[in-house]
């Protein structure tokens, strides 16, 4: 087990680099998770990582050192406390740590032949994460995020989306028209301009779902090129929900309508 006692060595710096970057995490591949429930799920699915970090504290806890002997193979740093806890953003940090190959979705320019996700701007980490989360959850396993949308790739989406990452095949600055283009099935756009009730909707094709920004939703060139566009209607008084719920009820009213 190596020990890394300075902020100035310079493999510390390099993971400094990654964990605030996601265009350094673009430019290496490569990602650090969080916990021990990222990446179980992470060894679960895909295998062992590349490197684990882990910390004095973090050496104390049971399941950091179960995790660790299941994974005796692979390298291991120990940081001093106040090390670590510069690389984690969490509060009370988890202990342990893994750097990454991010998993490459493979783009041979054809179109998803199944239902899929579009992002288009979304900023917002948490809603990032949420619908990540709620794609897999739903049987999707295709999304794609346009450029000015967060890192999928970035701690606090990872933290949100708890493990959805390895469940799909994520693809970040994609071409969403040209997507929008090649798909065969139809395609919808969440929007409140010209839309018509979500649950008036046959949803049981394929479907490739649009979603934009809560500020500035969906750009007007993605929008024309949808089939159809869908409002989830709201009480009154109501003007409109987070992104990430509105996902949700969009995905999960297909697989009503797909299981029924």
């Amino acid at each position: 087990m190596k020990q890394i006692d300075s902020r100035d060595n310079p493999g510390y710096k390099a993971l400094k680099a990654l964990a605030a970057d996601a265009r350094e995490q673009r430019r290496q591949g490569r990602a650090l998770l969080d916990g021990v429930h990222l990446l179980q799920a992470y060894r679960d699915k895909c295998g062992p990582p590349l490197r684990l970090i882990v910390s004095e504290h973090g050496m104390t806890q049971p399941e950091v050192r179960a995790l660790r002997e299941s994974l005796v193979d692979v390298e291991c740093w120990l940081l001093r406390d106040k090390l670590f806890a510069a690389l984690s953003e969490l509060a009370s940090p988890s202990g342990i740590l893994a750097l990454i190959e991010i998993p490459q979705a493979a783009d041979d320019g054809s179109a998803p032949q199944t239902s899929c996700v579009l992002l288009d701007g979304i900023q917002d980490v948490g809603n990032v994460g949420s619908i990540l989360r709620t794609a897999a959850a739903a049987g999707i396993r295709d999304v794609f995020l346009g450029s000015g949308c967060a890192g999928a790739w970035t701690p606090r989406v990872l933290r949100a989306a708890q493990g959805a990452h390895f469940d799909l095949r994520i693809r970040e600055s994609a071409d969403l028209a040209a997507v929008m283009q090649r798909f065969t099935g139809i395609r919808i756009a969440a929007s409140a301009h010209g839309a018509q009730p979500l649950f008036e909707l046959d949803l049981r094709a394929p479907l490739a779902w649009l979603f934009g920004s809560e500020g500035q939703g969906i750009s007007p060139a993605l929008e024309r090129l949808a089939d159809q566009r869908a409002i989830i209607p709201l009480a009154a008084g109501s003007e409109s929900l987070n992104v990430a719920a509105a996902a949700a009820i969009c995905l999960f009213e297909e697989v009503r309508q797909k299981r029924g």
